[in-house]
């Protein structure tokens, strides 16, 4: 994995040097510069993960270079400053930057708060949703509506598809009666223009191809319709 690249803008090289150690010990590689102008060019071609941004520097102060920055990328900056005022830190986080840090700092804190601030810009990996597989299996017959198969004492069954969602539908709801009107409804839609013996010849075809089984059955309710009876 390559490492993350993190811009120390900063013109006391001294500290700068400084926090490039703490880093590098961690692994990171970095890059130092220590005005504005070189700053800017530096984020074109050095294409950091992370900028640690000092805010007095000559000629361009960091609060242009966040500025600047931030018109163009969302690469978190972390600022640094020996002024403790509210002002300098709200203007600060106003122009986009991600934390701030005053000086002196401690290379724990310091180390601590950009491992913290490239977390939050991790890419979250998207975990790809669980495919729902709808199957219902009895003694001798497995019903797969995700592929559309029917599996029959071994052997497999072509069916099409009204039929096998029909099956599929009476089999999910083991004793469950269902009115004629309710599986055309469900199976072949209320925008369905159509009568009930559809029903009764797609349940016609499903006996021809499945018989009566000692556990189970698609059986007629007499007056009302039917259920996949399933025998205790």
């Amino acid at each position: 994995m390559a490492k993350q690249k993190i811009l120390i803008v900063d013109d006391d090289n001294n500290i700068a040097e400084l926090i490039s150690l703490y880093l590098t010990k961690e692994c990171y590689d970095t890059q130092i510069v220590n005005d504005g102008e070189e700053a800017l060019r530096a984020f074109e071609h050095y294409n950091p993960n992370l900028i640690l941004l000092d805010l007095m520097l000559p000629g361009i102060d960091g609060y242009q270079v966040c500025r600047e920055i931030r018109s163009k990328a969302n690469v978190p900056i972390i600022m640094l400053s020996a002024k403790g005022e509210i002002f300098d830190k709200v203007l600060g986080l106003e122009l986009g930057a991600d934390d701030y840090i005053m000086k002196p700092f401690d290379s724990k804190e310091l180390v601590a708060r950009v491992k913290a601030v490239l977390r939050r810009y991790q890419p979250v990996k998207a975990e790809p949703a669980p495919v729902e597989i709808k199957c219902v299996e009895y003694p001798d017959l497995t019903i797969n509506l995700s592929n559309y198969s029917v599996i029959y004492q071994g052997h497999a069954v072509d069916m099409p598809p009204k039929e096998l969602e029909l099956l599929y539908f009476l089999a999910s709801s083991p004793n469950q009666v269902f009115t004629r009107e309710q599986l055309l409804d469900h199976i072949w839609g209320y925008e369905y223009i159509g009568d009930t013996r559809t029903v009764d010849v797609h349940v016609k075809r499903l006996r021809e191809k499945i018989n009566d089984h000692e556990d189970w059955q698609i059986a007629t309710v007499w007056g009302i319709g039917y259920k996949f009876e399933v025998k205790e």
